[in-house]
């Protein structure tokens, strides 16, 4: 039978025996069929028992009420949660932490720690692709999944030796883990102006918040045209059903008709009183809704979802920062957090002149790690609340599976902007350094070929690309206006589309867009892409914010062998040889036998500069 007879079974045994026994009153065979009706019922409470236990491994909560507005284990109260998050050493740790992230209270004892210790719980494995058995020209499904402040290596795939992320790691191995891919403007609004629109910020001009912020007395506005995001464009030219859980970002009103079929907007907050002497975190709130959006849907037309979560964003003004779920804090209690090489004084010396305790960077360094017992617990919540959002993952993507969807469903990972963790003596994001552009980006794709399952691709992959991979996953062409590139001919076979590269980029790359031409220096190696290859190099760009000390503005060209750093408010420029000091310490500018490299660098930074700035459709 199913869980719901299972369950009456084991609770109620004498209700099958008893009428049992009345048919067979005065019969013989009564005390025969008895033992066996009572046989049963055990057996179904064993069983019953096992599946419970193994349910509770795969995921942390206890249900889920859709009807309600929060996600619903037993919510903590408020002092509860100020209590755990201000203690370091709240519960003991566990050493098997590909369980379920949030323990069950009746799993708290000391016998199922141990049994966790001794038994490694299943991961909730990502489904293979066997797309080959659907209808390959049936509109895929989209699954963003778009974090905040999460840089690149804050990934178990990606070596971190302390974060545990089971869900995005099976994820990645069931598909493709880009490890160079970069954002072109590193702060949250941007980068998710330029998610919308696929433009750099030179073009989109979403250089502020909205709602009445003003830059040089001009209030910011959205200036692409409404019916050219991203979200206008599947639900009207592709007939998508779309939707929105989490955070936008802009703090602009929205047409949610022009845009949008479901919208949830939730920024800014960890943790929110919801009554009754409860509280709700901000992980569970995105989970609920997009799990909302997913059972809520029509089945007769294709879906795109942004699950746009607030995790692992600090709380700005809030001593503690990072306020994870009650029930993982347990989580690696007792690991100890490795300190970055360029976390010393020493490097924050080697920053620019004008960068002094003003500097916005700084300012968040002394609220987080300018003590070695700081760093510890601030990089201890910031990894629990993003192991948080691996089991928020793993949800949807059961969800997914529930639905018989999965394997028609194009899944991205990615997020809005890297993150210091005391490099170089800074916090947040905002300047062109590794830790600061580089994010995360893992694609599963039902198109993608066998031979890339399970792959890393190390191409310069972009933000401003993801506009137009959406897109062609809904079988759309790229808007002249848009500056990226479809990444899926980075990872699926060319016979798919023809029978070369080139092919490929032309079946999916607007007509009107014109690619650059090459460098004048490598011998053309380094360039923003061709008809046959990837791009070599990109621009970089982050404009002042509120004035130059608290955050100067910053640009860069970035390669693989050197980056190029342009700080415009004080005209001053910088030189990294990233293969030879990717910690990027060593700053070149003044050597002598650099100044041709530095020559051509300065050149092609101002080609770019100008193309980006310039209103010609071109791929960058």
């Amino acid at each position: 039978g199913d869980v719901a007879t299972t369950t009456i079974l084991v609770k109620h045994p004498a209700i099958l025996i008893g009428k049992t026994s009345i048919t067979t009153s005065n019969n013989s065979k009564s005390r025969i069929t008895k033992f066996h009706a009572l046989f049963v019922a055990i057996i179904f409470a064993s069983t019953y028992a096992i599946l419970k236990q193994h349910k509770a491994a795969l995921f942390s909560f206890k249900k889920i009420e859709l009807n309600r507005r929060e996600l619903y284990f037993d919510a903590p109260s408020l002092s509860e949660v100020e209590e755990n998050v201000r203690k370091k050493d709240i519960l003991p740790s566990t050493d098997d932490i590909t369980s379920s992230l949030f323990v069950r209270k009746d799993q708290r004892d000391a016998k199922a720690k141990q049994q966790r210790r001794k038994k490694s719980i299943p991961v909730y494995p990502v489904e293979k692709n066997n797309r080959k058995n659907k209808r390959e020209d049936k509109p895929l499904n989209i699954l963003l999944l778009y974090a905040d402040d999460w840089r690149h290596d804050t990934l178990g795939a990606a070596g971190n030796p302390i974060l545990k992320t089971p869900i995005l790691d099976q994820l990645a191995r069931d598909g493709v883990r880009f490890t160079q891919n970069c954002v072109t403007t590193s702060i949250c609004w941007i980068s998710r102006a330029t998610l919308y629109s696929g433009m750099y910020l030179a073009r989109h001009k979403f250089e502020m918040l909205g709602r009445g912020r003003t830059v040089n007395g001009t209030e910011m506005g959205y200036e692409p045209p409404k019916n050219e995001t991203i979200y206008a464009l599947l639900k009207h030219q592709a007939q998508y059903h779309v939707g929105h859980a989490g955070k936008l970002g802009l703090w602009l009103e929205i047409d949610q008709h022009l845009h949008l079929d479901y919208f949830v907007d939730e920024d800014g907050w960890h943790y929110r009183d919801i009554g009754g002497g409860k509280v709700e975190h901000i992980t569970e709130k995105n989970t609920a809704d997009a799990v909302k959006f997913l059972d809520q849907r029509p089945r007769d037309k294709p879906f795109f979802l942004n699950v746009a979560y607030f995790a692992t964003h600090a709380v700005d003004g809030d001593e503690k920062q990072y306020m994870p779920q009650n029930k993982s804090m347990e989580l690696y209690v007792d690991d100890v957090v490795p300190i970055p090489e360029t976390a010393t004084e020493e490097a924050w010396k080697k920053m620019p002149y004008f960068f002094h305790d003003y500097n916005e960077g700084r300012s968040r360094w002394h609220w987080r790690f300018d003590t070695p017992e700081k760093h510890q617990i601030m990089m201890k919540n910031y990894y629990r609340m993003a192991s948080e959002v691996d089991t928020s993952v793993g949800i949807l993507l059961e969800k997914l599976r529930e639905q018989n969807v999965l394997d028609e469903t194009l899944i991205i990972f990615t997020t809005d902007n890297g993150n210091f963790h005391a490099e170089h003596g800074l916090a947040d994001k905002w300047y062109p350094h590794q830790e600061s552009i580089r994010v995360p980006l893992i694609i599963k794709d039902p198109r993608m070929s066998p031979n890339h399952v399970g792959t890393t691709n190390d191409d310069f992959t972009l933000n401003i690309d993801l506009a137009p991979t959406i897109l062609g996953a809904a079988g759309l062409e790229p808007l002249p206006s848009m500056m990226g590139r479809d990444m899926s001919i980075l990872y699926r076979d060319s016979e798919e589309h023809h029978t070369s590269a080139a092919s490929v980029s032309s079946n999916i790359t607007s007509k009107s867009r014109k690619y650059l031409p090459p460098a004048g220096d490598g011998d053309g190696k380094y360039h923003t892409g061709t008809d046959t290859s990837w791009r070599t190099e990109f621009f970089y760009e982050h404009p002042t914010h509120t004035n130059r000390e608290f955050i100067p503005a910053s640009e860069a060209l970035v390669r693989k062998d050197y980056k190029y750093f342009y700080w415009p408010d004080f005209k001053y420029e910088q030189l990294f040889n990233i293969r030879k000091d990717p910690v990027e310490m060593n700053d070149l500018f003044q050597n002598k036998d650099y100044r041709q490299k530095i020559k051509e660098m300065r050149k092609r930074f101002r080609e770019l500069k100008k193309l980006v700035h310039s209103d010609h459709a071109m791929i960058f």
